[in-house]
């Protein structure tokens, strides 16, 4: 799949608020917290204008049952998809609008996007390096899976500087 990279875009924020309500309407009182994070969260960071949605939740085990529901909807269902004690369930095809991350509310992997999320809304220094580096990486790659793999050690010293950053506050 192609890079798409776009300018921050204010609708991302209603585009969450939307798909949130209608998740809401799926999976009823599993839910108990919808978050965005990823980068159309942060004001001001060029993305792949693909709204990434947290969906904590009582049980995961539970939204497994949703999948046949989830997929006549028209969202790819892809299971842990590389991350143990996630679901993922992705919206829009090859034109992706949504990735729905749904972790049961006690998951790991939920505090460091959380900080990841509020550490660069609060660095526009880093949101400007995070920015270039991905605006480099899309001119060197079509495709999604290197991309990715390449942004990978950035990330990782991005989350840990988020992780200082949050628990020295």
């Amino acid at each position: 799949m192609k890079i798409r990279l776009s300018a921050y875009n204010e609708k991302w924020v209603q585009m969450f608020n939307d798909e949130a309500l209608f998740l809401r309407g799926i999976f009823g009182e599993e839910i108990i917290k919808v978050e965005h994070f990823g980068s159309t969260a942060v004001p001001g960071m060029k993305a792949k204008p693909v709204i990434d949605m947290m969906c904590l939740v009582k049980d995961i085990k539970k939204i497994d049952s949703f999948n046949e529901q989830m997929d006549s909807l028209g969202y790819d269902v892809a299971g842990e998809w590389g991350i143990e004690g996630r679901r993922l369930f992705r919206k829009g095809g090859e034109n992706r609008t949504h990735h729905i991350h749904v972790y049961q509310h006690d998951n790991s992997h939920i505090h460091r996007h959380l900080v990841l999320r509020d550490y660069l809304r609060a660095h526009p220094d880093e949101v400007a390096r995070y920015t270039y580096i991905k605006q480099e990486l899309a001119q060197r790659y079509d495709d999604t899976v290197l991309y990715s793999k390449e942004k990978k050690p950035f990330v990782k010293e991005l989350e840990q500087r988020a992780v200082n950053w949050f628990e020295n506050q």
